[in-house]
Order: structure tokens, then C-alpha cells, then sequence
């Protein structure tokens, strides 16, 4: 994302205030004064609020590739790195500041009044969704398994923000690797 640090700034702030008290209950005065900026300056980077949730939305795809790539770190076989997405999972339930997947959260919110954030929501799913085709593909498992992996790791998110504990995330993980097992993948 090519930003100017203002705009950076913005986006930043915007994203943490949205995750931790959704994004309805924070008008762009908090962000301004967050940010500690004058409502003039912020309308000048965004138009309009909508336009500062697509780019937290954007910067939040960027964030979940990171993270990633960075869980699987030096893996370079397929199974390892599928494996490291619900390691991910499980490292980021327990932060304490864990409020669930942000682009559920921003759909729930704004999904049905807002086509661009519900099509930015769909474009980072699908992402997520050819990340785990791909590594199932390339370890041998079918199109239904890569379905079954991406599935997990969306509902792992969600529950474990409404039950409030990784428990669903580690399970999401034995369940992954049960499937995979099944598949006739080996996991050694």
C-alpha cells in the first residue's frame, strides 16, 4: 500500500479503534482525535468514512498475509505450511486484544448497506481460499479438503471471539489435521 504517513497514520488508528469497538460506534471525530488531527485534514485523505474502512479492510489483507507467511517461516512443503495457518490461529485467539476475524465483523456491520466493504470482505476470503487450495493441491488432497481446511479456520475465528477463548482454534487444529489424515496426507 503506497501511503503517505498521514494517511498511514489514519488507517492505522482507524483499524484499531474499528477492531476493538466496531465500526459504528466510532465516528471519524475519534479518529480525529486519535489521530490528533483536524477533521479537515482527515476528510482530505478520505472522502468518506467508507473509504477509510476499505483501506483498514486493505491494510488488515495485508496484515493476515504477513502473519502468516511469517507462522510458516522457512516451511516449504505444502503440509507444514497448512498446519502453520492454524498455528497462526491459535497464536492470535490468545492476544488479549483478539476480537475475531475484522472482515466478519466489518460484513456484519456493514455488509448489506455497503457493496464495497462486502466485496472487499469477499476478495480477501476468496485470497484465503486459493492460499489453502494451493498448498492442498500441491500436497496431493483434493478441492473438497482445501473447502473443509478454509472452513475451519473461518469458524475458528468466529467462535473463539464468542466463547472468548483459543479453544476453537486448537481444535480447529486437531480437526485439520484429522482431515488431512483422512485424506491420506502424511503429516510426519
Amino acid at each position: 500500500m503506497d501511503e503517505t504517513p498521514l494517511r498511514a497514520r489514519l488507517v492505522t488508528t482507524a483499524s484499531e479503534l474499528f477492531y476493538q469497538h466496531g465500526i459504528g460506534s466510532i465516528g471519524m471525530d475519534a479518529i480525529r482525535d486519535a489521530a490528533h488531527i483536524s477533521l479537515r485534514a482527515l476528510y482530505k485523505e478520505f472522502a468518506s468514512k467508507e473509504d477509510l474502512v476499505v483501506a483498514v479492510l486493505q491494510l488488515r489483507h495485508e496484515q493476515w498475509e504477513q502473519g502468516l507467511a511469517a507462522k510458516a517461516g522457512d516451511l516449504t512443503e505444502p503440509i507444514p505450511r497448512l498446519l502453520a495457518i492454524f498455528d497462526y490461529l491459535t497464536d492470535w485467539c490468545r492476544d488479549p486484544s483478539f476480537r475475531g476475524c475484522g472482515f466478519i465483523n466489518a460484513f456484519g456491520e456493514l455488509g448489506p448497506s455497503s457493496p464495497r466493504v462486502a466485496e472487499a470482505v469477499r476478495e480477501h476470503k476468496r485470497s484465503f481460499q486459493t492460499y489453502v487450495d494451493r498448498l492442498v493441491d500441491a500436497a496431493g488432497g483434493s478441492p473438497e479438503l482445501a473447502a473443509q481446511l478454509a472452513l475451519l479456520a473461518e469458524g475458528a475465528q468466529t467462535t473463539s471471539a464468542i466463547a472468548g477463548t483459543n479453544d476453537a482454534a486448537v481444535m480447529a487444529s486437531q480437526a485439520a489435521r484429522a482431515l488431512m489424515r483422512d485424506a491420506g496426507l502424511s503429516l510426519a
